[in-house]
């Protein structure tokens, strides 16, 4: 083929391909064109077969033709206008608002009401919502109408994988008005508004760099796994939603005060105050997108259609920096594309790869420069290490949910970390913690200073080898008091890898061969016969503590003997008085 031919082919593809073009082009214009396209590739292969030696250049533009024709034949969007005077055919002036009696309103639900399983029905609710989506939010609507070019063809993909309603994809706009970035302040997130918990139960991932509940796909996955596992509980898609919004705990404290009817409307007085409108909004959604035109609201083009985009795995760190620098794609255009990755980063590696989606055009090129793109870098001079230590640190970030019980000092052992540090990631001026509580931990890994529980064995020398039977009430701290150890030792001595001990559990001692010398107590007698101790106490003392050092002795006794109340405190020094038994 001479370059003349080929110049005037990939001309004649660029001026095909030029938008808007395609839509007013007939059918037949369009078989034309795909035939010529197919005999000028034809020829260019034939060519290439009897020449082993195929310039670059040569092939990119063989790609480029296919990728021509394959998108002629199935991508064009051709259906989509956002031109009101093409879809205006009820012939509304520019700006009315129309309105329709209650009668056309519920014939029009109810029409489709009998194409979906679910229960769409009319009243005061729906009709206020119906209001609030066709009047007094037109510009949102309007927004809403042309996101869905983009969002709901992957919707309804996943949709109909899952064997689930079509209607679900309405859901969303209730949800988060397709902002794949809402963030609500309960601090739900994403374009099915998870929560942290229920995300993260369906799999959706949280760190500094990846935000899963953001991500279109997954996130669409997750809902429809959620979505279903509700509707599996209640047999009713109504109750479904309306355990989507407020969780099963109050939909089936509705139904039991509703006396166990599972019917939406019947339980609709029992249910909180945001989950009442939530199945009313719905229905005006499914309506809204059904009848836009009859209450003169049209799509505002979005970005991108989703015929317009694909994506590609990454295989290595990647920053959205090499790409627009490298490869000439907006910043504003790969972030609203990827809003999964909330710092410009995909943290690919060889064991964990991430998807990156692009304007469909720029894929070729993509593939093409891949490895060039890792190599690059950006002039804002992110480097490959400085992003695999973030890459590490955020996978080492966890989230840990305060338990009934659990101290500063525990969940420190439980992640190898230190108190201290513990403070340190959660703004913490005190030690104290509550139950459900939510803590950001990094592990594993180890800041701070050694505590006794890391330090190093002690030497059993003069020592002798005996046995403890753990009594009701004592833990590992208590017992290495009295063996005058630590409670690394007793972990080590007894091949322990938590602290977790059972009461009558035996376990292995190196008692000291000379009983040590209590130097935190001192033993007297009282004229009638009573022997008393009194007790130092040491930094970390409990009343709890004290009594088990002693047979027999209760934290009542020694907060009688010595006028304990609630609200006195414990200081290291103070001298308790002991009542010691027999």
């Amino acid at each position: 083929m001479t370059k003349n031919k080929l110049a005037a082919l990939i001309f004649f593809i660029l001026i095909y391909s030029f938008s808007g073009f395609a839509a007013i082009i007939s059918e037949s214009d369009s078989t034309l064109v795909e035939d010529s396209l197919k005999i000028q590739i034809s020829e260019i292969q034939e060519q290439n077969i009897a020449d082993p030696e195929i310039p670059v250049e040569e092939n990119r533009v063989i790609l480029s033709m296919l990728d021509s024709l394959v998108n002629l034949k199935f991508y064009t969007n051709t259906n989509f206008t956002s031109d009101t005077n093409i879809l205006n055919v009820y012939n509304f002036p520019a700006d009315s608002i129309p309105v329709y009696s209650d009668s056309v309103l519920a014939e029009r639900i109810e029409n489709l009401n009998i194409q979906t399983p679910f229960e769409l029905t009319f009243n005061k609710n729906v009709k206020n919502y119906i209001r609030t989506y066709s009047v007094k939010r037109r510009e949102l609507t309007s927004k809403v109408l042309g996101l869905s070019e983009l969002y709901f063809p992957m919707f309804e993909e996943q949709l109909d994988k899952h064997n689930m309603p079509l209607e679900l994809k309405y859901l969303s706009v209730v949800e988060s008005a397709l902002n794949p970035t809402a963030n609500s302040r309960a601090g739900a997130k994403g374009l099915w508004q998870f929560m942290y918990r229920t995300g993260k139960m369906y799999g959706l991932k949280s760190n500094s760099l990846v935000e899963d509940r953001f991500d279109p796909c997954k996130s669409t996955d997750a809902a429809c796994r959620h979505l279903q596992d509700l509707y599996d509980i209640y047999g009713n898609w109504s109750l479904a939603l309306a355990a989507y919004n407020s969780g099963a705990g109050n939909v089936n404290r509705a139904i039991r005060r509703a006396g166990g009817v599972k019917s939406y409307w019947a339980i609709w007085p029992y249910l909180p105050r945001e989950t009442r409108g939530y199945v009313p909004a719905f229905i005006a959604v499914v309506y809204i997108m059904n009848y836009a035109t009859e209450h003169n609201l049209y799509p505002i083009r979005p970005d991108f259609f989703f015929a317009e985009t694909d994506t590609v795995m990454v295989n290595d760190v990647l920053s959205f920096d090499q790409i627009s620098e490298l490869m000439g794609i907006p910043i504003a255009d790969l972030k609203y594309l990827n809003p999964t990755y909330k710092s410009g980063i995909i943290p690919s590696t060889k064991d964990k790869k991430y998807a990156l989606t692009l304007p469909e055009e720029y894929i070729p090129s993509f593939i093409d420069r891949e490895k060039e793109l890792y190599d690059y870098k950006s002039k804002k001079g992110i480097e490959r290490e400085k992003l695999l230590a973030e890459i590490k640190k955020a996978r080492e970030r966890n989230i840990h949910y305060v338990r009934s019980g659990e101290s500063l000092g525990l969940i420190a052992q439980k992640y190898r970390c230190s108190v201290r540090s513990l403070k340190s990631w959660n703004n913490l001026r005190s030690s104290r913690i509550y139950p459900g509580q939510k803590l950001v931990v990094y592990a594993p890994g180890y800041t701070g200073k050694r505590t006794a529980s890391t330090s190093k064995a002690i030497n059993t020398s003069g020592r002798t080898k005996d046995y403890h039977i753990v009594k009701s009430g004592e833990n590992l701290g208590l017992i290495a008091k009295k063996y005058n150890c630590s409670t690394s030792d007793l972990k080590k001595w007894n091949n322990l890898r938590n602290n977790t001990i059972q009461p009558k559990q035996k376990l292995i001692v190196y008692a000291p061969t000379k009983k040590p010398v209590k130097t935190t107590s001192t033993k007297t007698s009282s004229k009638n016969g009573n022997n008393y101790v009194y007790h130092t106490i040491r930094k970390g003392d409990t009343l709890w503590d004290i009594a088990k050092l002693y047979d027999g002795v209760t934290v009542d006794q020694i907060r009688k003997l010595n006028h304990i109340n609630n609200s006195k405190r414990l200081k290291p020094g103070d001298k308790l008085k002991v009542q010691l038994k027999g």
